[in-house]
């Protein structure tokens, strides 16, 4: 069965530009039938929506060549390499590194984003008897419970208090939802254990006997090693005293910190994306010997976005196709949901749900992008069925997070920092996709019973 999915993915999966272009004609043709939209309607949302990720993607860009940065920095890569020798054998070292990564991205899905693949190198450096593909797949596996995690966007959403949580939802959610009803709640916690459980296992499993694919140490290491030589050259000019100033470093890096402790402990605010960007920088500026090296080691990451900067437009043009709606009045996401809508009962529901978001995650794969296709139809609906709003909103969350294992667009980063390709990992994340689902429907159906 791995061998199977394994050789499947790397026969089938193009690389994912390709992929994601495929998908564009893909929604594109499923949306002029079923949507009645002629071409020049579905070319004009794909163009309309194709700047929509801009902010998003250099988000994500920030967080790869900071994350890859702070890695960079000298006592950040001895204290990895000290985690990296704990594990005793390969088995062990993929199990490490799935619970590593899984906590990290439940805690924060850009923390864990990048903390588990650059554990999963230091691992490679020091253990040759691992395969390097099915590492990284592990590290990457972990993301799949980002989504039931205290950065979750659709459970925060839904406990934001404000008028536009009923607009958003069709008027279906006028008061909040608590997180002790989403992401605290026992089901959900339950859930997401069975699932860090369950790809720690399989992925342990999986682990080949022999036929392992190990990488060249300079591979490993050329992309880490920080350039310090100017921090031995001699001082001659007043620039090169500002560029060798430990003191530019640690008042920048302390502007940073001030400004999180106001946002987050001042007003209660939630760790997002940008903060994580922000503790980021700070910590690379204060552990990198000065700010030329810190510039050196970021010039050096910066090579690992290109995938990002390309192909995070193309997906917000498939979003544009997927949300669009045209003269009809209707469009393909509303379709979708209508469609789970339909054959469903209290009972089955939540299931239907989710699988409804899993499905339109390959097209958007966006929690914000499902909040705005799914929350209008699918609270209403739930309502309607008596199902309980913490649990359509986690149905949705888990469907968004589930079919990552199969999408590029969220491994990019990932495969940046490892150096392999989608087709390298994503016959393992097959595995662990069916593991996962048998688990998360298994959850949903109990929590709605």
């Amino acid at each position: 069965m791995i061998k199977f999915c394994v050789r499947l993915v790397q026969r089938w999966l193009p690389e994912p530009f390709i992929f994601a272009i495929l998908l564009t004609f893909l929604a594109a043709v499923v949306a002029m039938p079923l949507c009645d939209q002629s071409p020049l309607e579905v070319v004009e949302h794909w163009g309309g929506g194709i700047w929509n990720l801009l902010a998003f993607a250099m988000q994500m860009a920030l967080v790869l060549v900071c994350g890859s940065t702070l890695a960079a920095a000298p006592i950040v890569k001895r204290a990895i390499a000290a985690m990296a020798r704990v594990p005793q054998s390969a088995p062990s070292a993929i199990a490490l590194v799935t619970v590593v990564s899984a906590l990290a991205c439940w805690l924060n899905w850009g923390f864990g984003l990048i903390v588990g693949v650059v554990f999963a190198k230091a691992i490679a450096r020091q253990r040759r008897d691992v395969d390097y593909r099915l590492l990284i797949a592990s590290a990457y596996s972990g993301f799949v419970v980002w989504h039931a995690g205290l950065s979750g966007s659709i459970p925060l959403t839904m406990a934001t208090p404000g008028e536009s949580l009923a607009m958003a939802t069709d008027g279906a959610l006028t008061d909040p939802v608590p997180l002790a009803q989403t992401i605290f709640d026992w089901h959900n916690l339950v859930t997401v254990l069975l699932v860090i459980i369950g790809i720690t296992v399989a992925n342990t499993l999986m682990h080949p006997k022999q036929g392992i694919l190990t990488i060249d140490p300079a591979l490993l290491n050329n992309d880490d090693d920080n350039n310090t030589a100017t921090a031995s050259a001699p001082i001659k000019t007043p620039a090169q005293r500002l560029e060798q100033s430990k003191l530019l470093s640690w008042l920048v890096a302390l502007m940073l910190v001030v400004y999180l402790v106001i946002h987050l402990a001042v007003r209660g605010a939630g760790l997002d994306l940008g903060g994580v960007i922000m503790i980021f920088l700070a910590l690379g500026l204060v552990l990198h010997s000065t700010p030329v090296d810190y510039v050196h080691a970021f010039g050096k990451a910066t090579t690992g976005a290109a995938g990002i900067i390309l192909q995070f437009p193309f997906y917000a043009g498939i979003m544009g196709i997927v949300t669009g709606v045209g003269v009809s009045g209707i469009s393909l996401g509303g379709v979708m949901a209508e469609a789970c809508i339909r054959i469903s009962n209290p009972v089955t529901y939540p299931l239907l749900t989710f699988l409804c978001a899993a499905v339109l995650n390959l097209f958007v794969p966006s929690g914000g992008g499902h909040w705005a296709v799914q929350a209008p139809v699918m609270f209403t609906a739930g309502a309607n069925l008596g199902v309980d709003p913490g649990l359509t909103g986690m149905a949705i969350s888990w469907g968004d997070a589930w079919t990552n294992l199969i999408q590029p667009f969220w491994a990019l980063p990932a495969l940046a920092i490892a150096r392999l390709d989608a087709k390298d990992i994503m016959g393992y994340c097959l595995i662990d996709l069916l593991v996962t689902g048998v688990i998360i429907c298994g959850g949903l159906l109990a929590w709605a019973m």
